[in-house]
């Protein structure tokens, strides 16, 4: 615990808010979650027993610490009395702006001055709902990857730099790995380059230039990776995937991808075919073959294929990079954290070197596969830091 914060209220009582509200109370905090939903509010007790067996599974507690964490967990319908002793906030609302706007102006009238208010908000952007609180200076979004111990910190246009040294030091108190960005940006560092990965491997797809198999043993057998691409959707749930090329924001090759990557997902969502929780996606489950032996023997040369993803990783890495959202560093370290895997992208520019990655990327601009204008940003940057 650190000594700026004793109670920790969540708002919105769901996967996440239970996730990171078990997290913090096996922490020793005292924690108090709360939902308008009162049948949300009665499933709690079940969804943190999953959540618990899955800390244990993954060895981030033992059994024999879950007991005492959940006596600090409290349960409560009523937000002044819920937020009543509250040092931080952490709203895990829908996803929908005004939603939000609404439930933070509502906490900056009922909470403490002394509360930090947080959003959880994987889409929305800071600046878009702290306008509503007068505490400014005290709100920030708190980003969790469920599964992770990744934790994104941004600062709002009004933020004091001593509130995100606090949630800095929360989120290592929590055995969580801080990333702070410099200024906001749509879906922070994992996200914005994980989904160029996705969506490359899906215009592969989608083009008829790779199976779905291909693309996964591609990335696969050269980043030492338990799955690949299409595993990963998958894993994320097919629904969720096609809702953001339904509903997302994207550019133009997002754009011109859409009618055929649509084509592709939608049948399947409608057949209930999900991913891994219906149990059957892009592959069927419980055992996909890409967790079978043999599945990364092949004959065909998937060099071109891999040279695709990961020069949208790196891309996307350089872009981030570029526009100045975070360092190096840290960009590289969400990729690693939040993956689980042994090298970022700036890694994987320093072993493919910067004549090559160019050639890759002029190639994949050319193909349609990487915006013209992030490419030109991109060439920017790297001119720039060979300088």
């Amino acid at each position: 615990m650190i000594e700026e914060i004793s109670t920790v209220s969540y708002i919105g009582a769901g996967t996440m808010g239970c996730y990171n509200a078990l997290a913090a109370a096996l922490s020793g905090y005292r924690v108090v979650l709360y939902d308008v939903d009162q049948r949300t509010l009665a499933g709690v007790p079940e969804r943190q027993r999953e959540i618990a067996a899955m800390f244990v599974g993954a060895g981030f507690c033992k059994a024999d610490d879950i007991p005492p964490a959940l006596e600090r967990v409290s349960i409560v319908a009523d937000l002044v009395e819920a937020t009543a002793d509250a040092d931080l906030v952490s709203e895990s609302v829908f996803e929908q702006l005004e939603l939000k706007r609404e439930v933070h102006r509502e906490l900056d009238a009922v909470c403490p001055p002394r509360a930090i208010l947080t959003t959880n908000s994987s889409a929305l952007r800071v600046s878009d709902i702290e306008d509503v609180v007068a505490r400014g200076d005290r709100f920030a979004a708190l980003h969790s990857h469920f599964g992770s111990p990744l934790v994104d910190i941004v600062p709002g246009p009004r933020t004091d730099p001593a509130v995100i040294e606090i949630l800095r030091r929360y989120v290592l108190s929590v055995s969580g790995v801080p990333l702070i960005l410099k200024k906001e940006h749509p879906g922070y560092l994992l996200n914005a380059m994980l989904g160029p990965v996705l969506r490359a491997g899906l215009a592969l797809l989608v083009t008829g230039q790779a199976t779905s198999e291909d693309v996964d043993r591609a990335w696969m057998s050269r980043r030492k990776a338990p799955m690949g691409p299409f595993g990963l959707m998958d894993y994320f749930g097919l629904n969720l995937i096609l809702d953001t090329w339904l509903h997302g924001s994207g550019d133009a090759i997002q754009a011109a991808l859409k009618p055929a990557v649509v084509e592709l997902l939608q049948p399947m969502v409608e057949r209930g075919d999900l991913g891994l929780k219906s149990g059957r996606g892009f592959y069927h489950y419980p055992e996909p073959t890409y967790q079978q032996p043999g599945f990364l023997d092949q004959a065909a040369d998937l060099r071109p294929v891999y040279r695709t993803l990961e020069t949208a990783l790196i891309g996307s890495a350089l872009y981030l990079a570029a526009q100045d959202v975070a360092d190096p560093a840290e960009i590289d370290k969400a990729w690693t954290v939040g993956m689980t895997l042994d090298a970022g992208p700036f890694g994987l520019l320093a072993e493919m070197g910067c004549a090559t990655f160019r050639e890759a990327l002029a190639e994949e601009v050319a193909a349609g596969r990487f915006h013209d204008q992030r490419a030109r940003g991109v060439d920017s940057w790297l001119d720039q830091d060979e300088r």
